[in-house]
């Protein structure tokens, strides 16, 4: 497999940041099967998938079979390593800008939208008139960190490879 085949591919660099956060592979007890993939391999399968949008069954078969990719995304999402190799990379870059490693405050955005009181075809009558008669004001709340790693998504393995896209090539994580 070609080292760097994909534009979502781990550099060098970010593999040398990303590597240590992962858990570290069995070698001892029951281990079962010899590993045929690197983690780094399984790692650029799923950000292939999360960068193009693609179904895992779809993967390019020069990458780690999609079954492998979608077990190990699965796997570190259930035990937080995804939400821990988020919150080390933002420290860093908090860090390194000069920041303190951890937001000490946020900013709450309240934004009022219009929902209808009633559901189904009652509705949807409603809701081509300008001003519907019955209808109820509801709150959609946001949380916005003002960092350069500032949303944390439901999918928590989608803000990993964000990370990466969004820092600058001449950052020096020294």
């Amino acid at each position: 497999m070609p080292e760097h085949a994909y534009p979502t591919d781990l550099t060098d660099e970010q593999w040398a940041i990303m590597e240590p956060l992962l858990p570290v592979p069995k070698t001892q007890g029951r281990t079962g099967r010899p590993r045929k993939y690197s983690y780094r391999q399984i790692v650029n399968g799923i950000f292939y998938v999360l960068r193009t949008g693609c179904t895992w069954d779809m993967m390019p078969h020069d990458l780690p079979p999609w079954l492998t990719c979608h077990h190990y995304f699965s796997k570190w999402r259930q035990d937080d390593t995804w939400q821990n190799v988020h919150d080390t990379l933002r420290e860093k870059v908090r860090v390194q800008s000069g920041r303190q490693a951890t937001p000490s405050a946020a900013v709450i955005d309240s934004q009022t939208v219009k929902t209808t009181e009633k559901g189904g075809q009652e509705a949807s009558d409603l809701m081509p008139t300008s001003k519907p008669t019955k209808a109820s004001r509801s709150k959609k709340e946001g949380l916005t960190n003002r960092a350069l790693l500032a949303m944390m998504r439901a999918s928590v393995s989608r803000d990993v490879n964000d990370i990466f896209s969004s820092i600058p090539k001449d950052y020096s994580w020294e």
